[in-house]
């Protein structure tokens, strides 16, 4: 199995500490707090990750 790259939003907090980091899994898109990057992380499928962003761009 390969390693998911995790990535932040350029918006993220500039030092770091209160972030979201995402990675592209293979079924599934990944998410984890970047506190606590050795902890469990969340996975949506692709099509619930893109509902979730959908739904938090309308409420912004």
């Amino acid at each position: 199995m390969n390693t998911p790259t995790w990535r932040k939003s350029s918006r993220s907090d500039s030092s770091g500490n209160e972030c979201v980091e995402l990675a592209r899994l293979t079924e599934s898109v990944g998410l984890r707090d970047s506190k606590t990057p050795q902890s469990e992380h969340l996975c949506l499928a692709h099509q619930d990750f893109r509902n979730l962003v959908q739904q938090l761009k309308a409420r912004s």
